[in-house]
């Protein structure tokens, strides 16, 4: 695949993205990308960290006993390198993670979904496998991981691709008008 960069209103976006093809398989990944290994989980913004705080009460009904107690022990996040993180457990799930199945799924999401929050999960686990860096801007790319593999084999059968497979999360970041024009370079 020969890399190239697109850009759509000042936002670059790594042509991987529009290329290649992935559909995440929680059955084989078992929540992966919520469980990496580091003493860090997710990146996060402060505007998040507000939102979050807010309604941090509710969050915490859905998340295991171990996990509650370590945000209410540490707090949710944490400034390292002068970039703001969530917290993780043993070095490996996020503050954020119960367990459903032994697949690791976000408490934040799910009370989102049941409409018991008005937040949902930090735009950078939403995004995932997309990775926003800071160059004079915005640029997007494709973050891959081995564990992700599941997610590139159900993409080729199913035939979606990352652009697609991030469509909501492409819309809440950059609006619709600009996802719209997205797609329009992508037919060219």
């Amino acid at each position: 695949m020969n890399v190239e960069f697109l850009n759509i209103d000042g936002i670059v976006l790594n042509s991987e993205i529009t290329e290649s093809y992935f559909t995440c398989d929680l059955a084989k990944c078992k929540g992966a990308c919520c469980t990496m290994e580091s003493p860090y989980g997710a990146p996060i913004t402060e505007n998040e960290i507000e939102e979050i705080t807010k309604e941090l009460p509710t969050i915490l009904e859905y998340l295991p006993k171990q996990h509650q107690n370590e945000i209410n022990k540490k707090g949710f996040w944490v400034k390292q390198n002068d970039e703001l993180m969530t917290r993780s457990i043993n070095n490996r799930a996020c503050v954020f993670v119960y367990f459903e199945s032994e697949i690791a799924k976000c408490g934040i999401e799910k009370a989102y979904r049941e409409n018991k929050i008005s937040v949902n999960k930090p735009i950078s686990c939403h995004l995932f496998p997309i990775r926003i860096s800071n160059f004079a801007g915005p640029v997007l790319r494709y973050e891959k991981y081995r564990e992700c593999q599941p997610a590139v084999e159900k993409g080729k059968q199913t035939k979606i691709k990352i652009v697609d497979f991030c469509k909501d999360s492409l819309l809440r970041k950059f609006g619709e008008e600009w996802f719209n024009k997205l797609k329009e370079v992508i037919k060219k």
